[in-house]
């Protein structure tokens, strides 16, 4: 039942960001991103990037059996964009961290040595479970989508995410608790 719930609002959700997607344009010029941030915030731009990721995005969403075999496979970095602390308290073995208020070309290039690696994500929201550290968020919000847009905006193009919703309890999930 969880599973068909989680598939129909995955679902709506789908539908309505299609819409968004082909929704109007406003008839008069957005007003400037940089008024008020010397160019510095481009909430625009941040739009037209995240109708670019929506397409690509809806290819690169795995299921748990794929994200764990994909995983094994050498070169591949699982990265868990949560706090630090999050991380510290469980996650999942193998993941690095890197948490996405510290996503910047550097500290991305440092962590993520190779451009073209193959990254697998997951955030809290694939997780049943919604007890620390892995607290819900609302779904609009959930880290899988700021982390795939921000990956995908700097450049990082063999990103896949977790799909599926799983419980850390179980033995396939390889959670390693802090």
């Amino acid at each position: 039942m969880k599973r068909f719930a989680v598939m129909a609002v995955t679902l709506l959700w789908a539908g309505l960001m299609t819409l968004a997607v082909a929704a109007p344009q406003p008839s008069r010029p957005l007003p400037s991103s940089n008024a008020t941030t010397g160019g510095q915030v481009d909430f625009a731009g941040f739009n037209n990037l995240s109708q670019d990721v929506h397409a690509y995005r809806a290819n690169r969403l795995v299921s748990h059996a794929q994200f764990e075999a994909m995983a094994r496979e050498p070169g591949t970095i699982i990265l868990d964009a949560r706090s630090a602390g999050a991380y510290r308290m469980g996650h999942i073995a193998g993941a690095i961290n890197l948490s996405l208020t510290d996503f910047t070309a550097p500290s991305l290039a440092a962590t993520i040595r190779n451009p073209n690696a193959r990254i697998l994500i997951y955030c809290n929201n694939n997780f049943e479970n919604n007890v620390a550290p892995v607290m819900m968020k609302n779904v609009q919000l959930a880290l899988n989508i700021q982390t795939f847009i921000n990956l995908y905006g700097y450049g990082y193009r063999n990103v896949y995410e977790l799909g599926d919703v799983v419980n850390f309890n179980n033995p396939q999930v390889r959670w390693v608790k802090g």
